[in-house]
């Protein structure tokens, strides 16, 4: 079966791309399982209930997130309802929503759907590792497909959780850095892996951000107020194809659609 893991949609014109590409990517690669971060999809910063409602009816089947999930307000009732919207799992457990889904993609196999978050340079919440051992462990063996968005800021505790869950995963895909990397591949236990897959918005910017606005907060180190910047539009995704029995992945490459607005 194919996976399709979609790097952070970041405001409309990320949302825009994903309406414009997605039901062709899913038709044309045979995906059965499309996720997508969607922390920033709600003007480049957190998710509202109804962005949440639009990304699912263009083909997302579950929604991951990070540390931008508390952003907007109106968002914690719906996790508490909304069972295909994730916040990181390791997260207080008091904290609304959950971590982890279960679902049958369309293929009719079921798969879990892990979304961890990091703690070097972020808050510090509760130890991913550790806790992707718990999910792990309570998970029903029979359910070999397992993908893991971890949402980190730095290479190496990403590289470190991929090689943590090698052989016990489908897929661990990095995600939060707005960057795609040039890593992907296959770890020797077959778990499909790519530190960050990138960002679906705007790529004339700064991880999104307007260029001028991100320019005037590193020269005067004042704060200013974060725009979602316009222009070229990229789609930064990861297509992992998982063997259904053995949950191992049997291939996995980065796929890009560039729109010129």
């Amino acid at each position: 079966m194919k996976l399709l893991f979609l790097g952070d949609v970041f405001a409309s014109s990320g949302r825009r791309a994903v309406a414009e590409c997605l039901a062709e990517i899913i038709s044309s690669e045979g995906v059965d399982l499309a996720v997508a971060n969607a922390e920033n999809a709600a003007g480049g910063f957190g998710i509202t209930p109804l962005v949440a409602e639009e990304l699912f009816t263009m083909g997302l089947d579950v929604l991951t997130t990070g540390n931008h999930i508390w952003d907007k307000r109106e968002i914690y009732e719906y996790l508490e309802r909304q069972p295909r919207l994730l916040r990181p799992a390791n997260y207080p457990g008091q904290s609304p929503g959950r971590g982890v889904h279960v679902g049958r993609a369309r293929n009719g196999v079921e798969a879990a759907i892990i979304n961890l978050q990091g703690r070097t340079h972020m808050l510090a919440i509760d130890d991913p590792f550790r806790k992707a051992d718990e999910i792990l462990n309570a998970l029903d063996p029979a359910v070999k497909v397992r993908l893991v968005d971890f949402h980190a800021e730095i290479t190496s505790e990403k590289m470190a959780m991929g090689w943590y869950l090698d052989g016990r995963v489908s897929a661990v895909i990095g995600s939060h850095t707005h960057i795609p990397t040039a890593d992907t591949r296959i770890l020797p236990g077959g778990t499909a892996y790519q530190t960050d897959a990138g960002m679906t918005g705007p790529y004339d910017s700064v991880i999104g951000v307007e260029k001028g606005i991100a320019l005037r907060r590193f020269l005067t180190g004042l704060p200013v107020r974060m725009e979602a910047a316009r222009g070229k539009v990229e789609l930064h995704s990861v297509l992992v194809e998982v063997d259904e029995v053995t949950g191992k992945a049997v291939s996995v490459r980065r796929y890009t659609v560039e729109r010129n607005r």
